[in-house]
C-alpha cells in the first residue's frame, strides 16, 4: 500500500463530515487536505482508542519526534510520508502539527475545565489550528481569513463537544465548563450517570445558542475574495450545523446516544454549498 493509499482509508473510513467537503477540491489540494487530516486522525486515534494513558503517552511522544524528522527530512509513517512533499506548497509548518499534537494530551491530563476561556485553549489545539491550515490548503489568500478559519473551528469543537456528551461521559470526560454546571445547577455526577433533567437541557441549549452564535461570527469574518475558496469549509459549516440544528429538535438526547447525518445527507448539503451557494 502507498503512503497515497493509506491516506485515502484513513480518511474514508472515518466517515467524517470532513471527507465529503474534500471530494469537491482540485486533485492536488485533495491530496494534501486527505494526508493533513489523516495525520488529524491518527493522533486523535492515539488518544480515543488506547486505554491505558501511560501507553498514550507514549504514542504521542513517538508522533512529537516522527514530526519533527518528517521536518528534519526523515519521515517514516505513511501519513508523513504522504503529507511532506505537500507540506511547503500549503504552508504547513511543524508547530502547526506539533499543536495538534499538545491537544491530544491535554486530553489525558485534563478531563474538567473550569471556565470557557481555559476550554477555548483546548479547542484552539484540537481544532482552530486545524481550521487555519485547511484554510491555507483550501487556497486563502486574504490574511483575515486565518481568524475566520479559528473562528469556525471553534464552533465545530463545540458542536462535537455537545454531540459527545454522553461518550466523553463514559471515559471520564466532562468539557462542559464547571461553571457553567454550576450555573445551570447541574451536577457532574448526573453527567458521568447520564442522567437527564430540564436543568440539563437548559445548560445544553445555552451551549447550542453560543455554537450558533460562533457560526455566525465565523461566516461574517470570511472575506469576499476567499469565499469561493473556501467553499469546503462553508461545506462542513453546513453539516455540522444541520447536525447541531438536529440535536436541538432532539431535546438534547446526547447523553444515551450520538447523533449523526447519514452519508448521503452529508453529500447532499456538500452539494448544495458547492452548487448553490446555499449554507
Amino acid at each position: 500500500m502507498t503512503p497515497e493509499q493509506y491516506v485515502q482509508n484513513k480518511a474514508s473510513a472515518s466517515g467524517s463530515s470532513f471527507y465529503y467537503a474534500f471530494l469537491f477540491l482540485p486533485k492536488p489540494r485533495r491530496a494534501a487536505i486527505t494526508a493533513f487530516y489523516a495525520f488529524c486522525r491518527e493522533v486523535d486515534d492515539v488518544v480515543d482508542e488506547t486505554h491505558d494513558a501511560g501507553v498514550a503517552r507514549t504514542k504521542l511522544a513517538w508522533w512529537q519526534s516522527e514530526v519533527a524528522n518528517a521536518f528534519a527530512g526523515k519521515p517514516t509513517h505513511p501519513v508523513m510520508l504522504a503529507l511532506m512533499p505537500l507540506a511547503a506548497d500549503y504552508h504547513i509548518e511543524q508547530h502547526h502539527l506539533q499543536s495538534i499534537i499538545e491537544g491530544c494530551h491535554m486530553d489525558l491530563e485534563q478531563t474538567r475545565y473550569l471556565d470557557f476561556p481555559g476550554l477555548q485553549r483546548y479547542c484552539h489545539l484540537v481544532a482552530g489550528v486545524v481550521g487555519e491550515v485547511s484554510a491555507q490548503i483550501f487556497g486563502q489568500t486574504d490574511p483575515a481569513t486565518t481568524a475566520y478559519a479559528h473562528k469556525l473551528g471553534l464552533a465545530f469543537q463545540l458542536t462535537n463537544i455537545i454531540r459527545d456528551v454522553g461518550e466523553d461521559a463514559l471515559l471520564g470526560r466532562i468539557y462542559l465548563p464547571v461553571n457553567e454546571l454550576q450555573q445551570f445547577d447541574v451536577k457532574a455526577h448526573e453527567i458521568l450517570k447520564r442522567t437527564y433533567s430540564d436543568r440539563f437541557t437548559a445548560l445544553m441549549r445555552f451551549q447550542a445558542a453560543r455554537a450558533h452564535q460562533l457560526y455566525d461570527e465565523a461566516l461574517s469574518m470570511l472575506p469576499a475574495a476567499d469565499r469561493r475558496a473556501q467553499k469546503p469549509g462553508l461545506m462542513m459549516a453546513s453539516i455540522y450545523r444541520t447536525l447541531l440544528r438536529e440535536i436541538e429538535a432532539d431535546n438534547f438526547q446526547v447523553l444515551h446516544q450520538r447523533n449523526s447525518l447519514t452519508p448521503l445527507r452529508k453529500l447532499w448539503l456538500a452539494w448544495k454549498v458547492q452548487a448553490l451557494n446555499k449554507l
